[in-house]
């Protein structure tokens, strides 16, 4: 593929994995604002406290393959339905185990609430499964625009279901039915807008075929899923009759987590495509991660710095004074949110060159390293938990640094020549947004003055010291005008 050529599907990739991971999570925030104002912080500690399953089961349902088959070029009709009914079988499997054990959750949870909430909560996963296939080829095709249309739609009715369940008090089942209708509801309008169908051929020799690289990309993916969603579960069982702490922290998080979680998994599905295409040209590889990692630059650090300005007045203004609690935790992941984009792309990296030896040693050893920081910081409570995951994504990084020098030889003083500039730049502009509208009282009028001095100042700061990403701004949108 031409650079030029390579350069337009990038951006038009990117564009709509935006606009996709934007929609979603513009949705999300908006149910979640209404529904943040019913429902009590215990209830949402209740499926916070069972995240850990629901993530670590929907990448077993993966199993890995959905990306072993973006990586493979040329696929048969009988992979595809080989890898379609494994998902399906292993998705019935794992909901029958999860259903068996839900008495013990609800116990080692102190909340008997569990055992019903799981029995239900979990079947998301089994109505997901159907439509993995469905959504590789979207992929392969690079059809991001299709993907935002399904997304966007199934969200959305769900989010209108559990907000009608809320107001007439259905509490936590408004939750549930929130994720189970949108995991079935995305399968459905999968079916509908691809036109691939199974046909009636199942090999285990193929399934084998792909276990050099999906055995060791699920057994990482299973670690991360665990450990990446286990302080809820942490807090749910070291803390008893503390649904409403869970309740805090997992909201915390998850809204931290929702503008870098955009970045992350924009960026993510395009470096999904475009470095498994030049996965066997390092000078190009390296090219591309280096242009990735000053575009998260640019947008990571002023976003996480502002999130921090912004907590209080933000919070109190969105959900009123019922979730204060949630607000210094919120600060403190914010810090570990602006690391985590860089360590998904390198990720990447790593699964394009098709280097699962790393991808598996690495999590391995990163989450040792997580075990003992939690144990370190476990005495000093919840916010100390906090505090270990902000320093856990430090050394994430840094880890992924020292192997992507030796694939690519992308290293740390490359990453710090590409993203350093940046972190002054949004520190100054966050500084002269805090100095100018700290004395207004009005929440909403507050948050609108700071983000837009902050913005503005992050802008001409970054224009004066001549940064390569408003170079790049700028041509774009010449570029945009000319078509």
């Amino acid at each position: 593929m031409e650079n030029s050529t390579l350069k337009t599907k990038t951006v038009s990739s990117l564009f709509w994995s935006f606009l996709d991971k934007f929609g979603q999570q513009l949705i999300y925030l908006a149910s979640s604002i209404v529904l943040m104002n019913i429902v009590p912080p215990e209830e949402y500690g209740i499926i916070g406290a069972l995240t850990v399953f629901t993530a670590f089961s929907g990448l077993l349902i993966d199993s890995g393959f959905g990306r072993a088959l973006i990586n493979r070029k040329d696929i048969s009709e009988t992979e595809y339905s080989s890898v379609f009914y494994f998902n399906i079988a292993l998705s019935l499997v794992l909901y029958v185990i999860l259903f068996l054990v839900s008495p013990f959750l609800a116990r080692i949870f102190h909340e008997p609430r569990i055992e019903p909430v799981s029995k239900v909560l979990f079947l998301s996963f089994v109505f997901t499964a159907p439509g993995l296939i469905q959504q590789t080829l979207l992929i392969k095709k690079a059809d991001f625009k299709g993907l935002t249309k399904v997304n966007i739609a199934a969200l959305s009715i769900s989010a209108c279901v559990a907000i009608v369940m809320a107001i007439k008090g259905y509490g936590v089942w408004s939750l549930v039915t929130q994720t189970v209708f949108c995991g079935f509801f995305r399968t459905v309008f999968l079916w509908i807008y691809s036109k691939w169908r199974p046909i009636a051929r199942f090999s285990i020799k193929v399934l084998r075929s792909f276990l050099g690289l999906t055995n060791k990309l699920l057994l990482s993916g299973l670690i991360g899923a665990v450990f990446n969603n286990i302080y809820p579960s942490i807090i749910a069982f070291f803390y008893p009759h503390s649904m409403d702490q869970v309740g805090y922290y997992a909201q915390a998080n998850k809204y931290q987590d929702i503008p870098f979680g955009i970045l992350s998994n924009t960026f993510r599905s395009v470096a999904m495509l475009i470095l498994s295409e030049i996965n066997r040209q390092i000078e190009r590889l390296k090219r591309v991660v280096s242009k990735m990692m000053k575009s998260l630059a640019f947008l990571a650090f002023p976003l996480g710095l502002y999130m921090i300005l912004a907590a209080e007045p933000a919070f109190a203004f969105l959900f009123g004074n019922k979730w204060d609690a949630a607000v210094p935790y919120f600060k403190v992941l914010c810090l570990g949110g602006m690391l985590s984009p860089f360590s998904f792309i390198l990720n990447e990296l790593f699964i394009a060159r098709e280097k699962a030896d790393f991808f598996l040693g690495m999590e391995i050893v990163k989450r040792i390293i997580l075990v003992l920081l939690i144990f370190l910081f476990f005495r000093q409570g919840i916010m100390g938990l906090a505090v270990s995951w902000i320093i856990y994504m430090a050394i994430t990084l840094l880890i992924s640094l020292i192997l992507s020098q030796k694939l690519i030889r992308y290293s740390l003083v490359d990453f710090l020549k590409d993203a350093f500039p940046y972190l002054p730049t949004a520190l100054a502009s966050a500084a002269i947004g805090y100095a100018v509208s700290r004395t207004i009282q009005n929440n909403f009028l507050y948050l609108l003055v700071s983000a837009t001095i902050m913005g503005g100042s992050y802008w001409l700061i970054c224009r004066l010291l001549k940064l390569e990403m408003t170079k790049e701004i700028k041509n774009w949108i010449k570029l945009k005008k000319q078509l």
